[in-house]
């Protein structure tokens, strides 16, 4: 399995077409074939920072994952919704276990 945390700092004039963005880019991925799940979050520290959390069942669902019009359209309008560099961190896992609270 493939585990990507993305962390965007948006520029807060354009913290909502931001959001509408993820939202559209978020529904789409969850719909690819290979997709786990696929989710973003405004950080509770920080409204200005948009994470995602991503899980694809392998390497070749998450470059299928990239090279989806959708994920393309997101990342051309990046530049102009930025307000610094984002970090993306990649995670290859062998096991996942679901814990009880």
């Amino acid at each position: 399995m493939i585990v990507l945390h993305a962390s965007f700092p948006i520029d807060p004039e354009h913290r909502d077409e931001a959001l509408d963005l993820a939202s559209t880019l978020v529904e789409e991925s969850n719909e690819e074939a290979g997709t786990i799940e696929y989710r973003a979050a405004i950080d509770v520290e920080d409204d200005t920072v948009l994470r995602f959390f991503e899980q694809y069942e392998d390497e070749a669902a998450f470059e299928a994952h990239a090279a989806s019009a959708h994920f393309q359209a997101f990342e051309d309008r990046l530049p102009e919704l930025l307000a610094g560099e984002p970090t993306v961190t990649q995670f290859e896992v062998e096991s996942a276990t679901e814990l009880d609270l």
